[in-house]
């Protein structure tokens, strides 16, 4: 069973979305329905055990999102990007964007229960 809703989005948030529905073949509502579905489907890292607190702070992209990442970056200074190679880009930074989030939030939630100190793990932040 589903809800129909009516969203408005702003013009700039419209074109990714579009774009990126286009480069993997999707309706435009599939693609912000998953958008919605990441979104709520992060965790409350204050509810989560500690090893998985700890997980996160050490949490890295997938080795092939890497990879991907890179060459796309790559190839975006050197040749430029048609659309679906900057939709899919987009996918990618924003998918870092969230790591890197819910990254800094574990740091945060391991540094309050003394699981980690910011000064002597520091170099594990990056």
């Amino acid at each position: 069973m589903s809800d129909k809703v009516t969203i408005e989005l702003p013009d700039e948030l419209a074109r990714r979305a579009k774009a990126i529905a286009a480069a993997s073949h999707r309706r435009l509502e599939d693609a912000v329905v998953e958008w919605i579905r990441r979104a709520v489907a992060e965790p409350d890292v204050k509810t989560l055990p500690d090893d998985e607190v700890l997980r996160l702070c050490d949490a890295t992209l997938e080795p092939h999102d890497q990879e991907e990442l890179s060459g796309l970056l790559a190839d975006s200074r050197e040749l430029g990007l048609d659309p679906a190679g900057q939709a899919r880009l987009d996918e990618l930074m924003a998918l870092y964007r969230r790591g890197l989030v819910l990254k800094a939030r574990a740091w945060e939630e391991a540094v309050t229960r003394g699981l980690r100190t910011p000064s002597n793990d520091a170099d594990h932040a990056a």
